[in-house]
């Protein structure tokens, strides 16, 4: 069956990201629903979609969800790849225009924070050749913990961008701010970041050798 493409207002097809690659790492949360949404939308929208999820996130969404939404296949595992010149994938990130996290929780931040890649999403962050975008979702005492701060405030100073959180209502049954933000909005900021240069962040590297 064909995938519907989004229309303008004319029913021209909206296929603004023909062309770009774009890697969607996956955290373990309840904001993973929304996550598919993300997929689906971008997918939408002419990207070509590859998902990478962290174990966490398999306890709530299959990979067989994200392959159906995507057509491509779900990379969940550091030493299990196609390729076997590229056993931890990095060569994704070469091949991509930008890596979004959704939702990105306050364990991976902190990991990348940390420079920590126990899993396949935070090794991916720490290893990736192109712009890395968050979408943070969390319980709003985590997003205000002083650590948690403290790990966004330093990723954010050397170039990583977040979209998010929110305030609202949150899965604990909280308000407060935490709540990830939702599909469209993060679909028009990865939109507005691949169609002008002007808002596209560049990738996180190190000193030039």
């Amino acid at each position: 069956m064909a995938i519907h493409q989004p229309t303008d207002a004319t029913g021209a097809t909206d296929l603004k990201l023909a062309g770009r690659e774009i890697i969607v790492g996956i955290c373990g949360g309840i904001a993973v629903y929304k996550a598919c949404d993300v997929v689906s939308k971008l997918v939408q929208h002419g990207a070509g979609v590859t998902v990478v999820m962290t174990p966490e996130a398999q306890k709530f969404v299959t990979p067989l969800t994200f392959q159906s939404l995507s057509g491509r296949a779900v990379h969940t595992d550091i030493f299990i790849a196609p390729d076997a010149a590229d056993t931890q994938h990095i060569k994704l990130t070469e091949r991509a225009d930008l890596m979004l996290v959704v939702p990105a929780t306050t364990n991976l931040i902190a990991k990348v924070a940390c420079g920590l890649t126990d899993d396949l999403v935070s090794l991916m962050v720490c290893a990736a050749a192109c712009p890395v975008v968050f979408a943070p979702a969390m319980n709003n005492r985590m997003w205000d913990h002083p650590v948690a701060q403290e790990n966004y405030a330093k990723l954010a100073a050397i170039g990583y961008r977040f979209i998010g959180p929110e305030p609202g209502w949150l899965a604990c049954r909280n308000m407060g701010m935490g709540r990830l933000s939702e599909p469209q909005t993060i679909v028009d900021s990865v939109l507005a970041m691949l169609t002008d240069p002007r808002q596209m962040p560049s990738p996180v590297t190190g000193p030039e050798e």
